[in-house]
């Protein structure tokens, strides 16, 4: 099974920093990975997920 896509809210958590707050958005790995298409390889590797079994981990 395919891991679960999560939903992004947008509110802050009391006890968690996220993500963007703690790494350097400037870094040029934070850059490329705005540019690429996840949608498109997500589409590419769909078929090799069973709908069957244990779910994939998060």
């Amino acid at each position: 099974m395919r891991p679960k896509k999560h939903k992004t809210t947008g509110s802050n958590d009391l006890f968690r920093a996220r993500l963007d707050q703690i790494i350097n958005m400037k870094h040029e790995l934070v850059l490329l990975a705005g540019k690429v298409d996840w949608d498109w390889i997500d589409g590419e590797i769909a078929p090799l997920y069973s709908e069957n079994g244990r779910p994939g981990i998060e």
